[in-house]
Formats: structure tokens, C-alpha cells, sequence
């Protein structure tokens, strides 16, 4: 059973701020339980580091982190063998270790790409970035391109705790420039963007993730 928000040891844990409200209630969720605080508001020149790399071979289900510990990011396609790669706007994901750290607090055994994150960061403020950011993830570029998602079905982890923490700061960004991107590689902020961003949103890929070889 959940723990109600009224528990002090919860709120303790919890970082639940008006903007995260305003958010969850424009995606339909009544009480958000899980909402992280991942540092100041980003700016240019900030850095933060790849704590895991994660692929999944079919959409609807789990990530699991690569074992090799490195995945390739083609330009204006995603990940290479990664179901969610394709000509579209979300060609990448991201989700910060501290959201995933929050679900633990609140009882969740979740990892890495559980969440189906691509790329799970730490130590930079990701959910924040404004749209059209220009982020350098190892020898990648990456645009942001979508904050949060909307869930039209609730998934098995809002069934357990009550909330997900995906839908609001899960972000999403489209390949600018190719390359490599390695567990530990460092992730850094290079222009933050306007709020506006510069390719063609799309509910779906335009191409097959398995045109591209892992």
C-alpha cells in the first residue's frame, strides 16, 4: 500500500514543488507522489555523467542496460537496434537517476531502463532543459525535444505506487549529430533552446529501427 502524503517520513523524501502539479494534472494525475529534485535550473555549460545506456528490441516494454555499456546514436534516427528509433521527434529518451532513486523511496524496485529510458543521466537538471536545448551526450548531439509524455493507459508501476514519475520528467530529443555514447561518458549542456523545437512531431516512427544495425 502506498503511504498517504500526510506521512512525515514520506514528505521527507518526497520533492513535490506546484510546477510538478500544474504538470501532473495537465497529464491527468490527481495526486503526484513522485516528483525529484535533480538541482538548480540548467544552464549552458552545465555537466552531468551517463550512469547507463539501454535498448529494448519491441516498444511496450522494459529497457535493459547494454552490456557492452555503449550504444550508437544515428542522425535523425535514434539508437541503433532501439524499438523507439525511427523519423520522428522522440528519438532518444532520457530519465535522471535521481527520479529513479525516488521511485525506490517510495517502494518501487525499479533500475535502470525500467522506465524504458534510452540514456539515465546524473548530477544535471535533464527535465528542466527547454525545448530545442542542444545537449552534448558523448560524441552525440542531442536536441531536446519533448518534456514528459502522456500516459493513455496507466502502466504496472502507477498500478503499485500510486503515480509514475516518467510521464513528467522523462524527456525525449532527436539525434543532431551522430555518435557514440558510452556508461560514464559525460553529458553537458551547449545551448539552451528557445522553448521551440526544430523537427516535425510525429505519434509514431516513420521508419523501422531494425533498417538500422546495432
Amino acid at each position: 500500500m502506498v503511504a498517504s502524503s500526510h506521512n512525515t517520513n514520506s514528505c521527507e523524501k518526497l520533492h513535490v514543488n506546484e510546477t510538478a502539479r500544474a504538470l501532473a494534472e495537465d497529464l491527468g494525475i490527481d495526486n503526484p507522489l513522485m516528483v525529484s529534485n535533480q538541482g538548480p535550473a540548467p544552464v549552458e555549460g552545465d555537466t552531468g555523467v551517463v550512469v547507463s545506456v539501454n535498448t529494448s528490441p519491441k516498444k511496450g516494454m522494459r529497457k535493459a542496460p547494454v552490456e557492452s555499456g555503449v550504444i550508437k546514436l544515428a542522425a535523425d534516427f535514434g539508437v541503433a537496434g532501439d524499438a523507439h528509433a525511427g523519423d520522428w521527434h522522440r528519438q532518444v529518451s532520457f530519465l535522471a537517476e535521481e527520479s529513479i532513486q525516488v521511485a525506490r523511496d517510495n517502494g518501487l524496485d525499479v533500475g535502470y531502463g525500467d522506465f524504458a529510458e534510452n540514456i539515465t543521466t546524473k548530477s544535471i537538471n535533464i527535465k528542466e532543459m527547454p525545448l530545442g536545448t542542444l545537449v552534448q551526450v558523448g560524441t552525440a548531439t542531442v536536441e531536446i525535444s519533448q518534456i514528459g509524455k502522456v500516459c493513455h493507459t496507466r502502466c504496472a508501476i502507477y498500478y503499485l505506487a500510486g503515480d509514475c514519475i516518467f510521464p513528467r520528467e522523462g524527456v525525449f530529443g532527436w539525434v543532431v549529430e551522430p555518435g557514440e555514447v558510452r556508461t560514464g561518458d559525460e553529458v553537458r549542456v551547449l545551448k539552451l533552446g528557445s522553448g521551440e523545437m526544430h523537427h516535425a512531431i510525429s505519434d509514431k516512427p516513420g521508419r523501422d529501427a531494425a533498417l538500422l544495425p546495432g
